[in-house]
């Protein structure tokens, strides 16, 4: 997803900075606190797979402009899952960047917006996790109803910030809520892939765990309890 060039004045930028700055200090924080828990080895693997994938999910994988902004298959809940969030930010972040600075240059005055937009719903996948998921529960025993609610907050989440952006630079006329409405209801669809594929993926890594289990490349709460 992307907030499309020109939609917000320059004059009104300074909202998303400020955004930004906010979620990408929390991001710092939260891997400053990752690599003391770990080390940076583990820490840097696991963002540069983050960060693989991520862009893989922008460039590779089929994306359609509807609306106010482009439909992606951004697997949000799947990066926290196999990574955790300090990884998983930095790799939103990084592909992000990437993305617009060697695909789209013309996203990069929007990167705050962006940035914002996805890291905070990501932010959102980690306190609803210490809420739905039990500690004696490691994450490849979720269940559907568990990784649903997980999908439905970062996507909702990325909707949500999309819809603010759009209302604060366009306002609320008809045509703008009817764009709105447009990308919303097609990028919730993504809650019917998602949700399938965190279960199979987990599946997966469920299957390896004699051989993943000893390598420090996955989140610990992939196959350990809290």
């Amino acid at each position: 997803m992307h907030i499309e060039p020109h939609m917000v004045d320059a004059a009104k930028m300074g909202l998303s900075y400020a955004t930004a700055f906010a979620a990408l200090a929390a991001t710092a924080k939260l891997s400053f606190e990752n690599i003391k828990e770990n080390n940076m080895i583990s820490f840097l693997i696991k963002a540069i797979a983050s960060t693989f994938l991520v862009f893989t999910f922008f460039e590779v994988l089929p994306h359609y402009p509807i609306g106010v902004s482009e439909v992606h298959l951004i697997m949000g809940s799947t990066l926290f899952l196999l990574f955790g969030i300090a990884p998983a930010s930095i790799g939103l972040a990084v592909g992000l960047l990437v993305q617009g600075v060697f695909f789209a240059p013309f996203d990069l005055p929007q990167f705050g917006m962006n940035i914002t937009s996805l890291l905070v719903p990501l932010m959102g996948i980690a306190y609803l996790a210490k809420k739905v998921i039990p500690e004696d529960v490691s994450y490849t025993e979720l269940k559907y109803s568990q990784v649903l609610k997980l999908s439905l907050v970062f996507q909702g989440g990325i909707v949500s910030w999309v819809a603010f952006w759009a209302v604060y630079a366009q306002g609320f006329g008809a045509e703008n809520l009817v764009s709105i409405a447009s990308f919303g209801s097609a990028y919730m669809l993504v809650v019917i892939i998602e949700p399938l594929a965190d279960l199979a993926i987990l599946a997966l890594a469920k299957s390896v765990k004699d051989s993943a289990s000893k390598i420090n490349i996955f989140e610990k709460r992939l196959y350990n309890k809290a």
